[in-house]
């Protein structure tokens, strides 16, 4: 399966980001903690190029913590300043001042030498769609700023939110970039939800997921949908489809509804804490 995805609003999205950057100090980059490599635009390190940076590794609830205690690390060792935080529930959220005004410390003691105290940190938030933006603004923001959705392109133009004192923020909307060489990255996006699901073949992507699940967390799908692990991963969605009681007309099984059932468990945390990706 060829994962690809670029609405047409994306290029413009771009391009107001790209007009955008003179006016900002920092860009903060929220990543999905279980793709931290997927869920970076690698069009950000250019656009924001001589930018302070800060990385957030959001819903971290979802993501396995040992493995994401791998990725602080890898950030920290490039010398990238990184917060994991849960934006729903506001784990890690008190951090987060306090990281960018470390980040931007030269500015701030550049202004203090020029006689300016107290000017707010102006930081532009980025990501990729569906990681978490508007609920990590109306967190961080402690109110309703932002409209929340769980589907990819909600956000549509920008606003700029005042956070408190030291901060104001500049929303952006959710960007993918135009083409993933590597198609593991699309595949990864697709299990998250961050791409479209209307285009996708949700059959062959659960397959994909069971195969990784199967090899990694043996024996979770044995004891939420009651399958046998050693079948191939075909199988194990036929074994889903008929345990859960996927049905179509004739009764015959219903694969498309099965492998939405195993998406979602997985998208929301039912299947447990499990993270798809590793640090070099």
């Amino acid at each position: 399966m060829n994962i690809q995805w670029y609405p047409g609003h994306m290029t413009k999205a771009k391009r107001m980001m790209q007009e955008d950057m003179k006016l900002i100090d920092i860009v903060i980059e929220l990543l999905d903690a279980r793709v931290p490599f997927s869920s970076r635009n690698p069009d950000i390190d250019s656009l924001a190029n001589n930018k302070y940076r800060l990385v957030l590794l959001n819903k971290c609830d979802l993501a396995d913590s040992k493995v994401t205690a791998q990725w602080e690390n890898y950030f920290k060792n490039q010398g990238i300043l990184v917060v994991t935080i849960n934006a729903r529930d506001g784990q890690g959220m008190k951090a987060i001042t306090a990281k960018v005004q470390e980040a931007c410390k030269e500015k701030i003691e550049r202004d203090r030498k020029r006689g300016i105290m107290n000017r707010p940190i102006r930081a532009m938030i980025v990501g990729i769609p569906n990681v978490g933006k508007s609920t990590f603004i109306n967190s961080y923001a402690r109110k309703a700023c932002t409209k929340v959705g769980n589907k990819p392109g909600v956000t549509k133009g920008k606003q700029w939110i005042k956070i408190n004192k030291n901060v104001e923020l500049l929303d952006t909307p959710g960007i993918l970039w135009p083409k993933f060489e590597d198609q593991s990255v699309g595949e990864h996006l697709a299990f998250i939800g961050s791409i479209n699901d209307d285009i996708l073949q949700k059959t062959e992507l659960a397959c994909d997921l069971i195969a990784f699940l199967v090899e990694h967390y043996p024996n979770l799908l044995k004891e939420r949908y009651e399958v046998n692990e050693t079948e191939s991963p075909a199988t194990i969605l036929h074994e889903i489809a008929r345990n859960r009681g996927c049905l179509m007309k004739g009764q015959e099984l219903d694969y498309e509804k099965a492998a939405g059932i195993l998406l979602e468990d997985f998208r929301s945390g039912k299947l447990g804490a499990i993270s798809v990706e590793y640090p070099e």
